[in-house]
């Protein structure tokens, strides 16, 4: 058995909200370039295909649609682009998958931010659109209005409407992107000195794209990156993200709570795919869990209970809650893989502890049982999960 992908989702001091407390966490370190360089290459050193940096806009909340008053939780990050450009010259193989939010970020400035992450990192950059739909955040750039919601806005009439809207605006902002990347033909650039041309001006393109909520004439001020296509990924969870997935994405993190649950999440997946028409290569599908992990039996839910009752509740997570050992982990994988997953993206309760029971437990356990990568096949991201380099669709056949 051989082919599991494995990557991290890098959040603050961990996915718990009182991981800073912990006694192995590093807090002092959260708004330094080192902590998160140091992430990365432990995460490396592991032979993840990636990790993800999280990122908003605006302050983290206990709450699911307005910020709130808890002063013992961790406020405040860094942006995810930056971290990730920052983290590229320090690792080798390792692919970077930042986030945006694509409610209140122009699509041009996500184009070239993460082109020019792919061209720093040599190939190995990637792209988390996520919308957002939180009144305080919209205040912060003052062009909208979203209705105040008292509940998360998926579980009211208005808020079903306005999800529909920023979904198809994220597919916008995706469609894009995704042209930008492309409004360059890989060799634009003629650089010939003697001759004084450096470009080739019929190999670069407008995009020209008119859609119901902006337009982008383009093209890009930043040559296609080096993959061509850098990574897409989307966190879904039902019908309306699985199709937004299924339209722009490479890649799927989905949130299902057991076996069986994972089956049921794959068909959905396939099914979306069916619905939008997607060409080209299916979906790589990766499961979320949040994970807290000791070698010891027991010792990782000790552990989370204390964090538990440091926040004053247990744990709540849209993923399910994994506490055990490095074995016990591997043999969950495995059996969900089963159920049609090509992988995991797993969530350390705590960093960096928990990321090295990843790095330093679980994968040498995956590895003995013949079911994960003893070294980098690939020197890209796209390459790491199997995934071809695109053509350039404005490139004259």
């Amino acid at each position: 058995m051989t082919g599991l992908h494995l990557s991290a989702a890098l959040n603050d001091a961990g996915w718990h909200p009182a991981a800073w407390r912990d006694p192995a966490a590093r807090p002092a370190g959260l708004f330094t370039a080192r902590y998160w360089t140091d992430l990365a290459t432990e995460a490396e050193r592991g032979l993840l295909d990636f990790v993800t940096i999280d990122d908003s806009l605006g302050l983290q909340s206990s709450g699911p649609t307005v910020p709130d008053d808890r002063t013992d939780q961790v406020r405040g990050r860094l942006d995810a682009v930056l971290v990730a450009a920052r983290i590229a010259p320090a690792t080798e193989r390792i692919g970077l998958v930042p986030a945006t939010i694509t409610t209140h970020t122009e699509p041009f400035h996500v184009a070239i931010g993460i082109a020019s992450l792919d061209h720093a990192s040599r190939g190995r950059a990637g792209w988390q659109p996520r919308v957002g739909a939180r009144l305080s955040d919209a205040a912060h750039f003052g062009r909208r209005a979203f209705p105040d919601l008292d509940r998360p806005w998926s579980a009211t009439a208005e808020g079903a409407a306005l999800g529909a809207e920023l979904f198809g605006e994220a597919g916008d902002v995706v469609e894009v992107v995704r042209r930008l990347w492309d409004s360059w033909e890989d060799d634009a650039e003629i650089r010939d000195a003697a001759t004084g041309r450096f470009l080739d001006r019929d190999k670069v393109h407008y995009i020209d794209f008119e859609g119901a909520r902006f337009s982008v004439r383009g093209p890009s001020i930043t040559p296609r990156p080096p993959q061509g296509q850098p990574l897409v990924t989307a966190l879904a969870c039902g019908v309306r993200s699985y199709e937004f997935a299924a339209r722009g994405a490479d890649v799927v993190f989905v949130t299902p709570r057991s076996r069986a649950d994972a089956f049921a999440v794959v068909a959905q997946i396939r099914e979306a795919e069916r619905t939008v028409r997607r060409s080209g290569e299916p979906l790589r599908i990766l499961a979320d869990l949040v994970v807290f992990l000791d070698e010891a039996p027991g010792a990782a839910v000790s552990r989370k209970a204390r964090l538990d009752d440091l926040d004053g509740a247990p744990l709540d997570s849209d993923a399910e809650i994994f506490t055990g050992t490095p074995g016990e982990l591997a043999d969950l994988l495995l059996d969900w893989r089963n159920a049609g997953l090509d992988g995991f993206r797993l969530r350390p309760g705590v960093l960096p502890s928990d990321l090295a029971g990843i790095t330093r437990g679980l994968v040498p356990v995956l590895q003995e049982r013949g079911a994960f990568r003893t070294g980098y096949q690939a020197a890209t991201l796209r390459g790491h999960l199997g995934l071809a380099r695109p053509a350039n669709r404005y490139a004259a056949t």
